[in-house]
């Protein structure tokens, strides 16, 4: 009798547990493998061509920020570039690493902007926030992608503004040095609002 008692209670735990053993087990191989990482890159690309990442610039943040241009960066050649030269200008400011999916996904709109605007009016700061010595990394990525945009690393440490909670991260600074427009996630920056945003700030 006890035997079979013994055998009934394992198939009822098995018949219990097997599922979640099931999810374990996918989640364990994904994440082993990686394939987890693809996964949810096609996910989010597909969010993305539904639209329902689509940014809306039209709702800006309810008050303007002064944005702080007391700090620096360097390129990907180790040039750095004090932000405070780009006052006056129009400034996309993104915040990314090669580690954030989201940021993955949203690049190549962000590409596509950066193809579309006067270079001379609106800076773009493709700001990477790897750790320093992942820089052959980034650069790896930058260059698979095919990717133009100016991409940079700090060079000191960023002001209380772009200490953020989660990436992906865009601002957009006006001419007048203040905060027009900050979205905090994964984004569609290809879109003809975006443009006419950037055109309006920078006056063209």
């Amino acid at each position: 009798m006890n035997k079979i008692s013994e055998n009934q209670n394992f198939k009822v735990l098995s018949r219990a547990t097997g599922p979640w053993a099931i999810v374990m087990g996918l989640f364990f191989l994904l994440k082993v493998t990686g394939a987890g990482n693809s996964i949810s890159c096609v996910a989010q690309n597909a969010v993305m061509k539904a639209g329902m990442a689509d940014i809306e610039p039209e709702i800006l943040i309810s008050r303007e920020e002064s944005f702080n241009y007391d700090f620096s960066v360097k390129d990907l050649n180790g040039k750095e570039l004090r932000m405070a030269d780009l006052k006056g200008k129009v400034i996309f400011l993104n915040l990314w690493a090669t580690w954030c999916g989201p940021c993955r996904v949203e690049m190549p709109s962000i590409q596509n902007l950066y193809n579309s605007i006067d270079k001379d009016r609106i800076a773009f700061v493709i700001l990477s926030l790897d750790q320093d010595g992942q820089k052959p990394k980034i650069v790896q990525y930058i260059s698979s992608k095919e990717f133009t945009f100016p991409v940079y690393q700090p060079a000191s440490s960023l002001p209380k503004l772009l200490r953020v909670n989660m990436i992906p991260a865009t601002f957009i600074i006006g001419p007048d040095g203040k905060v027009k427009h900050k979205k905090v996630g994964m984004a569609d920056y290809d879109t003809d609002e975006m443009r006419g945003l950037l055109r309006e700030l920078s006056g063209v």
